[in-house]
This record gives structure tokens, sequence and C-alpha cells, in this order.
């Protein structure tokens, strides 16, 4: 008998299998970072830009607390969850549960470099196991029966740096059925490096994605990898399928307005950061109802005024432990407020 979902806030069957946009437009996945909140918040910017959950281990999902791992709000989808894990039947039964949930893919993480996942042999040191990375996808295609098995990999690991790896490797998984590959585009260094500095150090090589859209035409190949402009990204999707960011779309959320406009052909939408937060209220104030912390909420939105003039004045509140303890709607009123004071003139002689 299939799963039940106990998540609440979602219908029954409502997997969202048919009439996705495309991932032309992603927001990669983020530890501590893309949690339910934070895509909350990214879903009232971006209606089309498909998103990922955090990195969650297998054991998490088998062993652990469901409900707080795999739960999600209905408008989140498109949603991918992100699996870390290396164990083929693991993998499978967590994917069947994503299925079942309602999730829209299911992505194999081959890309983190911190010596905690390698302990737990995934991330990025399954770069040197295809076959195993390969085996996996196949073990988790036969478990799922509506959704996208995908995998997020680096182009190479250590010193290993010729094109020929990542090619082999793309080809060998691809073999086993996956159809879509986003590509980090720099090595992970797997000693000496931490996951930060993996994210800056190792030189981004986008030629080679390009060469993989080149090699692999029939394969979706998203590119990830030191994008912070819609400018930049679209210039990327002359060569692959789509592009996935990162901490750009964390740090300034209100380019994410720009997204369904510049990258699925929708109308522009006109509408103002004030605007913006105010269309998070109901979600808001129904989690305080239920016992969530503002905060929890708060530090996803930081940066929302980036750029703006008021944005201290905003981060300064809402990220100010004692004006959060116990806060509720009327601390974000109160930082709206901020955001339209003006400094006191200086007078001059």
């Amino acid at each position: 008998m299939p799963h039940k979902n106990p998540n609440q806030n979602r219908p029954e069957n409502s997997k969202n299998t048919e009439n996705k946009p495309s991932r032309r437009y992603s927001i990669a996945p983020m530890l501590d970072w893309t949690d339910r909140y934070y895509r909350h918040f990214a879903r009232t910017l971006s209606q089309h830009a498909w998103l990922y959950t955090e990195m969650v281990n297998t054991g998490a999902i088998l062993h652990g607390d469901k409900m707080r791992h795999l739960r999600f709000h209905e408008i989140e989808n498109p949603l991918a969850l992100q699996l870390g894990g290396s164990d083929p039947s693991d993998l499978a039964r967590a994917a069947k549960i994503a299925e079942d949930w309602g999730y829209d893919e299911v992505n194999l993480n081959v890309g983190c470099p911190s010596e905690r996942v390698q302990s737990g042999s995934f991330g990025a040191c399954l770069m040197a196991e295809p076959q195993l990375v390969a085996d996996c996808v196949k073990a988790m295609r036969d478990a799922v029966s509506g959704i996208d098995i995908t995998v997020k990999h680096r182009i190479g690991i250590d010193q290993v740096e010729t094109y020929d790896y990542v090619r082999d490797f793309v080809g060998q998984v691809a073999q086993a059925g996956c159809q879509t590959f986003i590509v980090h585009a720099r090595n992970a260094i797997l000693k000496g490096l931490s996951p930060k500095e993996n994210r800056d150090i190792p030189p981004l090589k986008y030629d080679y994605v390009y060469q993989l859209k080149r090699d692999f035409p029939q394969l979706e190949i998203i590119i990830n990898g030191g994008i912070t402009d819609h400018a930049t990204a679209l210039q990327h999707l002359q060569h692959v399928d789509g592009v996935m960011v990162g901490r750009e779309a964390y740090h300034n959320p209100f380019a994410l307005t720009e997204v369904d406009h510049l990258f699925y052909g929708e109308p522009l939408t006109e509408i103002s950061r004030e605007e913006a937060i105010r269309a998070l209220r109901p979600f808001i104030e129904a989690e305080l109802k239920a016992g969530t912390p503002l905060r929890f909420i708060a530090r996803h939105i930081l940066g929302l005024f980036q750029g703006q003039h008021g944005a201290r004045n905003w981060r300064r509140m809402l990220s100010d432990s004692k004006l959060l303890k116990d806060a509720n709607w009327s601390l974000i009123e109160l930082a709206l407020e901020q955001t339209q004071s003006r400094p006191q003139q200086v007078e001059t002689q």
C-alpha cells in the first residue's frame, strides 16, 4: 500500500509530474540555507525556478524523523529532494519515499567535498566510483515511477583535471538511465580545503560543461558554480540547458522576481520589496501560530533589501536576538518602517 503522506499541508496524490517548467533556472541545494522556510520565500518571488532541499542523507529518511526532513508546502513545487548516500538499496527506498511525499525529482549528491560527508562514503568522493554511482541511479530509477532521478557532481576530484575524467563519468552514469546532470564547474579537493574554500579556490572551467553538452546532446546538462547575475546566466544558456544559482539567490533574493520573465518568457511583474514580504505574511503567521519561532524564518529574508536604502536597518532588526525573542509579525512591520527612515542630515557651515 502506498505511503500516506502525513504532511497536512499537502493534499494526497499531489505529485507534480506533468506540465512542470524546465530546469532553465534552479536554486542550488545549500546546507542550512535551503530549508522549507527559505524555499517558501523563494517561491513567492519566482513561480518557475526549480527549488532543491538541503542535502538529506538516506539514514535520516529511513530511520529518522520524516516530517522534519521531508515536510514542505505544496506551493514549493517544482521541488527536488537532494539525497546523500552510496548504498543503492537505501537510496532506492529513500527515493520511493520522496516520490510518495510528492517531490518532483530526487537528486544524488556527488559533489559535496566535506570530510564529514566523505566519512559516510558519499558526496564528491563518489566520482572515483562511477559504476557505484550508476548502480545507485539504476536502483532509484527502478524504485520510482513518475519522478526524475538526477546527479549533481563536480568536474573532477583532487589533481585529476582532464576533461576525459568527467566525460567518462557522465557517460557511464548516463548508461544507467540518468538524463540530467548538474555540473559544478570546479574540481573538488577532498583533503586540505574546507567546503567554503572548495566553492572558491579551484578554478572554474565552464568550457568543460559546455563540452559535455556537445558530447552528450541528448542529455540535460545544467551548469553551476560562480554564477552571480542574470546576464551571465543567460550567456551560459547559449551552451547548456539550464543554470543553477547558489549563494547569489540566497543573499540577493529579490533578483528572483525577474527569473520568470528572463528565463521562462512570462510577462514582467512589477513588485516592490515591501509587497514581496507582505505576500509571505500568511505563511509566517501560520508558522508562528504553529509554534515556529520567527527567527527560523527571519534569517532567510535578511537579504531582501540588499543594495537598497535601509538594508542595514532591516538586517539589524531581524537578526537581533532580543528583538526576535517571542516576536511576531509586528517586528517585520517595524523593520519595514526602518527601511523608510532617512539618515539625519549633517549641517555644514
